[in-house]
């Protein structure tokens, strides 16, 4: 137990409150059972969130078997410790799993840089040059763009604008394209690839810009299959509880991009229109999301809020 008064916990939960209202989440199950959750653990005299407490109050009273009541507590549970966790180093975050349900929210893994060349160079060592350089060159891609997977593999080589340094995603997840731009030494790398992608057999009438060894676009199931050996080889993620997936290399590009947000003082509510454009998101609301990825993001929203937010007494 912290020193810091009881009644500070729920000063700490209108804050988050305020500031996930603030951030366009939908509030209906955290506002309801949040503050019931504080009450309990004030009548216990505790002021900070543990496991073993999140655990007893998730459990009362009992529910049928079955039921999503349990697993809907915890959620929100969890959600507050992670906010807590940057405040109160003392603070238990729940683990994902403790009290399951049929649909779990899995929280990314979020790449360190090291993390990404060690990726980018168990992909460039592949035994196969050409192999090298596709793999190389599709984690590399996937990691400065945030692209989803089906897109660079749609893509074509018509796509890429060498003059301007765009490419253009054709039809994506909600069937509309967009350009997104690279950076000069994106552009570049795709150039090489490019170069030497020339020089590949290729089956007639294949313009697909990734090519496979026979010739024809790269699928799904081979990424994926290359993707988990040099996951295994490298050692990424061996220390974490989250195994690492191709598609956190998206979630990290945009907490990545929040994060840079955040601390150049800029103002992200403005900003996030057009990272939710970039991303091929729907409306920034999907965007949002991405703030609950990493502890240190929800730290700085709050931070820049706080001026607005209730204060502490401590």
């Amino acid at each position: 137990m912290t020193t810091e008064n009881p009644t500070s916990l729920r000063m700490h939960l209108t804050q988050y409150l305020l500031l996930r209202n603030r951030l366009g989440h939908n509030l209906a199950d955290a506002a309801r059972l949040l503050p019931r959750f504080v009450t309990y653990l004030e009548e216990l005299g505790h002021s900070t969130v543990t496991i073993a407490d999140a655990l007893a109050w998730c459990q009362q009273p009992p529910s049928p078997p079955g039921s999503s009541v349990w697993p809907r507590r915890m959620g929100a549970v969890r959600g507050f410790a992670r906010y807590l966790s940057g405040i109160d180093p003392a603070t238990e975050v729940p683990p994902i799993g403790l009290l399951p349900s049929r649909r779990r929210w899995r929280p990314p893994f979020i790449y360190s840089s090291d993390d990404i060349a060690a990726l980018l160079g168990a992909a460039a060592a592949l035994p196969s040059p050409r192999r090298a350089a596709t793999y190389s060159t599709l984690f590399g891609l996937l990691a400065a763009t945030g692209m989803r997977v089906g897109e660079a593999l749609t893509l074509d080589s018509s796509d890429i604008d060498w003059d301007d340094g765009v490419v253009l995603v054709r039809e994506s997840k909600f069937g509309k394209s967009r350009n997104v731009p690279l950076s000069d030494s994106t552009t570049e790398a795709l150039a090489r690839y490019a170069s030497l992608r020339e020089g590949f057999d290729r089956t007639p009438g294949n313009e697909s810009y990734f090519v496979s060894l026979t010739g024809r676009r790269v699928i799904y199931e081979s990424v994926f299959e290359v993707f988990a050996d040099l996951r295994r080889g490298s050692g990424i993620g061996r220390q974490s509880t989250v195994a690492p997936r191709i598609h956190d290399l998206r979630h990290t590009f945009a907490v990545t991009v929040l994060l840079q947000w955040y601390r150049d003082g800029g103002d992200v509510a403005a900003r996030l229109p057009r990272l939710s454009t970039y991303l091929g998101h729907r409306d920034p609301r999907s965007t949002y999301w991405y703030l609950s990825a990493a502890p240190q993001l929800l730290a700085l929203a709050a931070e820049r809020l706080e001026p607005t937010l209730p204060q502490v007494n401590s």
